[in-house]
């Protein structure tokens, strides 16, 4: 199962830092989404940088939120865009090949048309209600993880209140994989 650590350096424990907290979880996740929306351009691409010069043996993906321009400025492995963005197809003629393009969806149909649309994986939820900010979206459940999962044959990880105990239950919805941003900055996977 896919670990895909979505970053937020406001929801951080005060002792950590936000590349301290890249660093760790680059020994356990299998992709680092960097999302940090209020960041200038200077500062969003300074931070990438560094996350990509942090050792990295297990080769784990670096994305960056929204902006496909620093990604592909700073070598980044890929980026992950928003539902409502420009589609995936668009930024294929751009990118080298093996350039990840991931997609927000909070429905099976926006699966679907991701998926027809080039990206490489779709982050689907909120499948339960989010520990780490509000949603104005109400939780999809494991049934609608279960039609999202159906809805294309890219892979599919599932968002939102994602914690120990409802993992497998994911895994058993069809998810190919996990994402969040509290299941990784609250350590949960420390001893993994």
């Amino acid at each position: 199962m896919v670990r895909h650590y979505i970053t937020d350096r406001h929801t951080l424990p005060a002792a950590q830092t936000l590349l301290d907290s890249i660093a760790r979880n680059l020994r356990i996740a299998d992709q680092i989404q960097i999302r940090e929306k209020d960041l200038s351009t200077i500062h969003l691409y300074a931070l990438v940088k560094a996350a990509l010069s942090l050792p990295n043996p297990r080769k784990v993906a670096i994305l960056v939120n929204t902006r496909v321009d620093i990604a592909l400025a700073a070598g980044a492995s890929g980026a992950h865009l928003p539902a409502g963005s420009p589609p995936a197809q668009m930024w294929r003629k751009s990118v080298p090949n093996g350039f990840l393009i991931g997609v927000s969806c909070h429905t099976p149909e926006e699966v679907r048309i991701a998926a027809e649309e080039g990206a490489s994986y779709v982050v689907f939820g909120p499948v339960f209600a989010p520990l780490s900010k509000s949603s104005h979206l109400a939780p999809r459940g494991l049934e609608g993880l279960a039609h999202a999962v159906k809805a294309a044959s890219i892979p599919v990880f599932a968002l939102g209140g994602i914690t120990r105990e409802n993992i497998p239950l994911c895994e058993a919805a069809g998810a190919k994989g996990i994402a969040g941003i509290s299941l990784f900055q609250s350590q949960f996977f420390s001893g993994s």
